[in-house]
């Protein structure tokens, strides 16, 4: 039977973890995915926490919401964020959101440890002479169930086998080189001299953000087509308005 205090910590974890999941499915950026992700990953584990499985829940935190995090920063790192960003505060009352949810967490928490009872009557050696976790884990591993593991594994090899082989393409022949590029470009009149890289506005050098043409107009080229396709290209837009302020601030200074 359920009770009162797991029942409250599902109705309030419970909408949380399935707002995570579909902000992993439906967030246009990939860094938004992944800590919406990583937040039903850690609320997942509190929920194996509260099912008297800890082990399970601190595998399920430290491994999966770990790697979730490692995916994050590998996203920021290829994606790249100016530091100008981090004073612009675009979700109005996040900070007072995160505040209160900090603290609710945390009180529901101290609540849940708080109210752990051990029994007087059970003693260091009752205790010990009882099969853990781990152990119980390792005796249904590697013994009731050991053979359905090893054939989960045998399944597991064969698909990624299979998935590298049906992706794998045989070349059929010897790939061009940079010097047969140039000479396709030069023939074609296209790109003679290279796709534009990523280009500049002003403090800004981030993969995200296009090249400057020489008469100053944004080219697309020089950005990838997933970041294009995603909506995360960077507009001059906060740029000019920036150097607009500027040059108002130079004329009201030179009139004074």
């Amino acid at each position: 039977m359920t009770s009162s205090g797991e029942a409250v910590l599902f109705w309030i974890l419970a909408p949380l973890a399935v707002a995570g999941g579909l902000g992993l499915i439906f967030a246009r950026k990939a860094v938004h995915a992944a800590l919406g992700m990583a937040m039903t990953m850690i609320i997942l584990g509190i929920f194996y926490i509260r099912q008297d499985a800890p082990f399970l829940g601190v595998i399920q935190i430290f491994v999966y919401t770990g790697a979730v995090m490692m995916l994050f920063l590998f996203v920021l790192m290829l994606v790249g964020v100016d530091s100008a960003d981090s004073f612009v505060e675009t979700l109005k009352g996040q900070r007072l959101a995160t505040t209160v949810l900090v603290l609710g967490l945390g009180a529901l928490l101290t609540a849940t440890i708080g109210s752990v009872v051990y029994p007087a009557s059970v003693g260091l050696a009752d205790v010990n002479a009882q099969t853990g976790n781990v152990s119980g884990i390792a005796h249904l591993v590697f013994g009731r169930y050991v053979w359905v593991f090893e054939v989960i594994a045998a399944l597991l090899i064969v698909a990624a086998m299979g998935a590298m082989v049906l992706a794998h393409r045989e070349r059929l022949g010897k790939g061009p080189n940079q010097k047969e590029w140039s000479k396709k470009r030069l023939a074609r009149g296209e790109h003679v001299s290279g796709l534009p890289v990523p280009g500049v506005y002003a403090r800004h050098n981030a993969v995200d953000t296009p090249a400057l043409l020489p008469d100053g107009a944004p080219t697309p080229l020089s950005v990838s087509r997933v970041l294009t396709a995603r909506e995360q290209v960077r507009t001059p837009d906060a740029f000019i308005e920036g150097t607009e302020a500027i040059e108002r601030d130079i004329e009201e200074g030179s009139q004074r």
